[in-house]
Order: C-alpha cells, then structure tokens, then sequence
C-alpha cells in the first residue's frame, strides 16, 4: 500500500473540496422565440440573466404554430414567447403549466390586464395595438370611427387583412358593431355589413410586407394594421398616420408561458420574472418599439421614446379586449361566412 506525505494528502482533500462548485454542471433554460428580436434579447436579457443564475440560454427560433408544436409535442422547452392567439391555442391543447404567481416577484408592477390575460398562465410582455392607418393627404375629412370604413368616398381604398391573420375576424367584430349588433349573437348580420365593404376594398394582404407595398404604392390609402408594421409603412409613406377612433383599437398582447414539459420550471418562472421588471421593459420599448408597448406601470418614456407605443394608463385603458377565446370557438364558421361573402 502506498503512502503519501500529509501535505500531499492534506492539499488532495482541500481540492476535493473545492471541486464540486467549478464541477457543478451549468444549467441550460431553452427559450423559443420568433428570433427577429434576438438582436434586443441578447444583450439586454439573455447575458445579464445568463450572469446572474450562472445559466446558459439556448434560443428556438421560428414561427409560432411550429414552436408550439414543438415544445406541446417534443417538448425541451423552458419558456415560450407568443402572442395571444396562440398561447390560447395552446392553453386550449392543455400545453402550459398554470403560473405561481407568488414567485413573480415584479407581477404587481404590470397594469392589471397584462397580469393573467388568459386566466392562470403566463403574464403579457409586450402590448401592441390593431387599428387604421391611412394617408391624410388623400382624404379632407379624418378617420374617426371603424364605421368609417363603409364611407362613399372611399371606394376603392382600403387595404383588407385576409380572414386568417389577426386582423380578420376582429374587422367582422367591428361590422357588427356598426350594424348594431354582436357578431358573436348574430354573426350572419355582421357578415351582410362585411359585403357592404366591398366596394371600398381594393385587395386583401396576408402580411405586413403586403400592406406597407400597398400603401407605398398609392393603390390603398387606407389600412388595417398592427403597430409592429407602422414604422415600415411610415417609412414608404410619410403621409401616413394612424388614426385615432371613437371606439378604440383592439389590444394586442405577446406573451410568456411555460410548457407543462419544461425541465427547468423554477429557472423559467425566474426568467419570466426578470423579463418583466421595469428596467427590461424599458430597454425593450426603447429598442424595439412599435409593437412592444411596456406592460410593467413603472416604466417611464420620454415623449419621444414613447412615440407609436402604447404606454401609459390612459391609451392602455382606450383600448378594446380582443376576445382571443371567443374568437377561436367560432373561427371555423366565420372562415366559411367569410368566403361566403367575399368568393373564396
């Protein structure tokens, strides 16, 4: 047997001691975003988060119906960012874990509305808004309603969301509203108020992209529009603006919720936490802003950081609720209503 002097065997022992707090493996939190944002993201929440948990944040990128198959169906995600119609869908596919709140420790800095927009799951992180813009050069009297949309002098002049974005099935809402009714009680009334649009549409767009062209070119002068997409339309088309309505614009909200798969449910439900404190929102506003409203109460903007946001109690509370449930229990008769109307 051999034998080793003291102090050898002194100092092994000390090592040994040491090592597991260098051997300690690191742990990885798996966030799966659109990936558009990451440029924001990586400074401003991966790296400091990364620093403070002694963790490594791996990024699933693309868009939302394949990552919430992924993370429901093969699951290795932590956290997933979505927007509200689709982390409905997948609440409604028993996809998420409920949220305990009373680990989000910034939860009472949110207005009341980003804190549980669908019931006991993932908090909003960003507001965005859906409404009308439309060139002010090109018309002497201002948009002030959503019913403005069926004006004679606007025959073929608006640029319309196909049935299957986002803004589809809210615009029928509206119609129905206009006729003096509820799309959801009387659905084929909305839709005879939808067929009166028809002469003031001049095409449907699937995309941002799509509607930006439209407007640049001067075939449109009037768009239904989600604020991500403003600042790209304002750029093609100064005169463009967005128009303040009567009834308000619609909310959008993006959102964090964690998959009933995560392996690493305490790092994620951190990660919400921190994402959702004053300082990232503020960065977030400020860096990406149009489409990333702060939803955290405490931010403060200048004048010009918070131009083409929503921020701020009073735009947040003008706002209409977009019916996200609701809306999905009936997208299937609507889908057909809607090209019932239009030809499809």
């Amino acid at each position: 047997m051999l034998s080793f002097p003291f102090s050898i065997r002194a100092a092994s022992v000390a090592i040994a001691l040491t090592l597991p707090a260098f051997a300690h493996a690191q742990d990885t939190l798996v966030v799966s975003n659109w990936g558009y944002s990451n440029n924001f993201y990586q400074p401003f929440v991966f790296e400091p988060f990364e620093k403070a948990h002694n963790v490594k944040i791996v990024t699933e990128s693309g868009g939302a119906p394949e990552r919430l198959n992924k993370a429901r169906i093969r699951g290795g995600v932590d956290v997933i960012l979505l927007t509200d119609k689709f982390s409905q869908i997948g609440i409604n596919q028993g996809a998420f874990e409920t949220i305990d709140s009373s680990k989000l420790t910034h939860l009472d800095e949110l207005y009341e509305v980003a804190k549980h927009p669908q019931g006991e799951y993932g908090p909003a992180y960003t507001f965005g808004r859906y409404g009308i813009v439309y060139d002010k050069t090109r018309t002497d009297t201002p948009i002030t309603s959503w019913c403005d949309l069926w004006r004679d002098d606007f025959k073929d002049s608006v640029a319309m969301p196909a049935f299957n974005t986002t803004g589809g099935p809210l615009t029928v809402m509206m119609a129905a509203k206009c006729a003096g009714t509820d799309a959801f009680k009387d659905p084929e009334a909305a839709f005879a108020k939808m067929a009166e649009l028809k002469p003031n549409i001049v095409k449907t767009f699937s995309s941002g992209s799509e509607l930006t062209n439209l407007l640049s070119t001067g075939e449109a002068f009037i768009g239904l529009a989600q604020d991500y997409a403003f600042p790209a339309i304002k750029a093609a088309n100064p005169n463009i603006g967005w128009a303040e309505l009567d009834e308000g614009d619609f909310a959008m909200m993006n959102t964090y919720n964690i998959p009933k798969n995560s392996k690493n449910k305490e790092l994620a439900l951190k990660f919400i936490d921190f994402s959702i404190s004053a300082q990232v929102q503020k960065d977030g506003a400020v860096e990406l802003g149009a489409g990333s409203g702060p939803i955290n109460k405490t931010v403060e903007l200048t004048d010009e950081q918070a131009s083409g946001l929503v921020y701020g109690q009073d735009q947040v509370e003008k706002m209409q609720t977009t019916p996200i449930k609701q809306l999905l229990e009936v997208n299937d008769a609507w889908e057909k209503l809607w090209n019932k109307t239009f030809g499809f």
